[in-house]
């Protein structure tokens, strides 16, 4: 026993990478047919507890499967990971906000769990009992009900799953999509089967138990691995897009609690619309130091001594795009959140006087993005904000020889 605890420590703290592997060759395991028994042993004793961010960097594309292939499979996921996942117990949830489209994707499921256990499974049982003319059109009324499902897995597929694959996951939109597809299909079946019953009660009821089986897995599925994966690597920014387009799409059985408005921190009206602003060594109209901003040919962005985005400038050609609606919040809530230590780390040395700048280059695109951070202090040397200024310096490089003359 103590050896397996042993190489579970070495395996969760000492070897990433050789955890990464392992983790990989237990889903490799579970996808080539192994005894799911074998398998969670082996993932018992040598992984123990799983993240989101290790699901997600391991969740393959499964090819062509059949329904009952896909049904088994992921049956299998769900037991692997049953108790086995690491939860995040930040306080201050957004998600848990009325109107955050985690909050009410939850609803939905909470909505859906009534309907298949209050409602389509008694009924069911009394079909099972009766196979009346009254017991048949319940069941057509849950599953009339029922199809409203397509409003919840349509928000899930077109809203989640393309930021999803923006961060690189693609796992939920190849292969939970599908079971979504199969999950419709099966209502629709149901329904088919129920309004032109002819005495087949067999068939009914498989596809019905089917129906309620799949459904109540896919609820597990989202609020177990979905959802935290996605509240793992999504802006608020970009939850409030979703949010904002969910209303396009509808809702099933229920609705937002409430309009979900994201805390902003009022902005001091000081702002001088018209004249000029003399500074230390000149004096600029208001119009002619927005323009001289906007074509500085980087990207600036200014957050004050509390963390709260005050401007950005509007180049024509911008590295990472903004919008209006970042004015007046955090900067933390502009980033990812398993990005937001870097930027706390980094606040807290300029802060504390421990650094002056920082700097990073990326890849990005075609362009190779140098950033870079500036600790803004007064004549006192009091901190009073950040300076983030980004430029693409694959022109700089490219630069050979000398230029005297005009093009």
């Amino acid at each position: 026993m103590s050896e397996i605890i042993n190489n579970r420590e070495q395996m969760t703290t000492l070897n990433p990478s050789k955890r990464q592997a392992m983790i990989k060759q237990i889903f490799k395991d579970l996808h080539d047919g192994k005894n799911i028994d074998e398998v969670k042993a082996h993932f018992d004793a040598f992984i123990g507890k799983i993240t989101i961010e290790e699901i997600s960097q391991v969740q393959p594309d499964l090819g062509e499967l059949s329904i009952e292939e896909m049904h088994n499979l992921h049956a299998k996921h769900t037991e692997l990971f049953k108790g086995a996942i690491v939860e995040d117990h930040k306080t201050d949830r957004p998600e848990e906000q009325p109107g955050h489209p985690i909050h009410t994707f939850k609803r939905e499921n909470r909505e859906l769990e009534k309907l298949l256990s209050s409602n389509l499974q008694i009924h069911l049982n009394e079909f099972v009992e009766n196979d009346s003319i009254e017991n048949v059109l319940k069941l057509v009324e849950d599953i009339n009900l029922l199809l409203d499902i397509d409003k919840h897995y349509s928000r899930k597929e077109n809203l989640i799953f393309p930021y999803l694959e923006k961060y690189g996951i693609f796992g939920p939109t190849t292969n939970m999509w599908r079971i979504d597809d199969f999950i419709r299909d099966a209502i629709k079946d149901a329904r088919t089967k129920l309004v032109h019953y002819a005495g087949d009660k067999k068939t009914v009821v498989e596809v019905l138990n089917f129906v309620i089986q799949e459904v109540n897995a896919m609820i597990y599925r989202e609020e177990n691995i979905l959802f935290p994966m996605a509240l793992t690597n999504f802006t608020e920014d970009e939850w409030v897009k979703i949010a904002d387009e969910s209303d396009e799409i509808g809702f099933c059985l229920t609705g937002p609690e409430a309009v979900w408005k994201p805390e902003r921190k009022d902005l001091e009206d000081k702002a001088i619309s018209e004249g000029y602003i003399k500074m230390e060594t000149g004096i600029l109209s208001l119009k002619q130091l927005e323009l001289l901003l906007n074509h500085l040919p980087v990207d600036i962005t200014f957050i004050d001594q509390d963390d709260v985005v005050r401007y950005f400038s509007h180049g024509k050609e911008r590295i990472f795009a903004r919008t209006k609606a970042v004015i007046g919040r955090t900067v933390q809530n502009c980033h990812p959140p398993r990005s937001v230590h870097v930027v706390e780390e980094l606040l807290a040395d300029f802060k504390a006087g421990r650094k002056d700048t920082e700097d990073f280059w990326i890849k990005f695109k075609d362009k190779y993005v140098y950033i870079r951070y500036f600790a803004v202090r007064d004549e006192k040397g009091n901190y009073i904000g950040t300076l983030e200024f980004t430029q693409n310096i694959s022109p700089i490089q490219a630069i050979e020889g000398e230029k005297r003359i005009l093009s």
